[in-house]
């Protein structure tokens, strides 16, 4: 299909950017269109293991023209680094060639950072649990028109006036916490300096993606976080500070929603979520501390241990609704291996009150226990099967309850973290 858009379906960290390279294999464009650098997508190659943050998943493809849409908040210190690691890899990245970025992405800035860590610890048992990356502030200032972007900085002058304008009103707040403000003019030297490599990058992305969209390219839209995390439709407050679904495609990435062809979400045969916020699911015992073991769950971006639980497919079927969802690829199915049984929350009680739909915006969502079917689990290690139908019956058996409980075809399974440790699945 020309257009597809792979989204996160649970609360991130789901295996999006293995997903995303091997389709990126047959992808003339990959478009990041949300978040920053809070995200983190990994992608194994052999014996190489590659963690980005804010450059698309299709990098690792020498025929991908990458594209960091305006939806995107970018930490230009940040972006440079990564541009060096990955090179150390040997993946060649070159601004302007295989990567372009939009002018009207915003700029995640020193200020921004600081902010973000004092707002936190000023929230105090409220906290949000933030990655700290300043995405939050950098967001506020889009909204309240005050951020500066990436196409600032291919004018110096411009760049100098808007960072002395934006920087009065941060430091009073940062003086008024009685922290050091910032030098607005030393801040311009050293960005134009450390984004020089960068500038042959800045484009309007929105013309170069509705052009290739145009002349019949296969395009390949990367959401970023998961759609449980999604400010206006995730677990607020503990959500991220952007639309990371399809609401948030049009204007993170300059075209039309309704370009796209295929929405495939991912999601891990169990759930993860790191920081704060309800998590139904989540198991405080043995059981949760072996999938964290077996699923090497630490955050790609903090390093954190993320919080682990059973599948809950009542916030999967929320996510495949609200998403319209053509396909669901199903990740770490290897990692519930060896379990006596599985279990998949199928509903949520509270007092004498069963819930078998998403309770959006309910004020106590953290007190929803959930109600779970009960299926076979399996002993056997399931990495080097070739197919899906090696896989023990217990583990089909599951994929396939998973498929009728949201009603989305699962065409694919992965099982282990290389590029080729995944299962496509027969129709029945």
């Amino acid at each position: 299909m020309p257009a597809r858009c792979v989204l996160g379906a649970q609360w991130g960290d789901e295996g999006k950017g293995k997903i995303i390279d091997r389709l990126a294999e047959g992808a003339d464009y990959v478009v990041r269109f949300s978040g920053g650098n809070n995200a983190g997508h990994t992608v194994v190659i052999g014996d190489r293991k590659f963690a980005v943050h804010l450059l698309p998943s299709g990098v690792f493809r020498d025929n991908v023209t990458n594209l960091i849409g305006p939806g995107v908040v970018i930490d230009p210190w940040h972006l440079i680094r990564e541009l060096e690691n990955v090179e150390k890899g040997g993946i060649r990245v070159e601004p302007g060639r295989n990567l372009r970025i939009s002018r009207s992405a915003h700029l995640i800035l020193p200020w921004h950072r600081r902010i973000d860590a004092l707002m936190e610890e000023l929230r105090g048992p409220g906290k949000i649990g933030t990655t700290g990356r300043g995405i939050g502030p950098a967001y506020q200032d889009r909204a309240s028109r005050a951020g500066l972007r990436f196409g600032d900085l291919e004018d110096p002058e411009i760049l100098r006036t808007r960072l002395r304008a934006a920087a009065i009103e941060k430091n009073r707040f940062l003086e008024g916490v009685q922290q050091t403000p910032v030098d607005p003019d030393a801040l311009a030297e050293e960005l134009i300096e450390v984004t020089r490599p960068l500038l042959a990058a800045a484009e309007d992305t929105g013309l170069v993606c509705r052009t290739a969209l145009a002349r019949g390219d296969q395009v390949l839209f990367e959401g970023a976080q998961g759609l449980m995390l999604d400010v206006d439709l995730g677990t607020y407050p503990y959500v991220t500070s952007t639309s990371v679904g399809m609401s948030g495609l049009g204007g993170g990435a300059g075209v039309s929603p309704r370009a796209v062809d295929e929405v495939i979400l991912v999601a891990k045969a169990y759930s993860t979520r790191v920081g704060e916020g309800p998590f139904p699911t989540e198991l405080h015992d043995e059981i949760g501390a072996r999938i964290r073991e077996r699923g090497r769950e630490f955050g790609t971006t903090t390093g954190r241990p993320r919080r682990c639980g059973w599948l809950d497919a009542v916030a999967l079927r929320y996510a495949c609704a609200i998403s319209g969802a053509d396909a669901l690829y199903l990740t770490m199915l290897d990692v519930l291996s060896t379990f006596d049984e599985i279990r998949i929350a199928l509903a949520y009680r509270r007092g004498d009150e069963i819930v078998r739909e998403w309770p959006a915006g309910h004020p106590r969502i953290a007190e929803f226990e959930p109600v779970y079917d009960v299926l076979p689990g399996f002993d056997e290690e399931i990495a080097e099967c070739g197919r899906f139908e090696d896989l023990p019956e217990a583990a089909k058996s599951f994929v396939r309850k998973i498929e009728s409980i949201v009603d989305v075809p699962i065409p694919l399974v992965s099982i282990g973290p290389e590029r080729d440790q995944v299962l496509h699945v027969q129709r029945v």
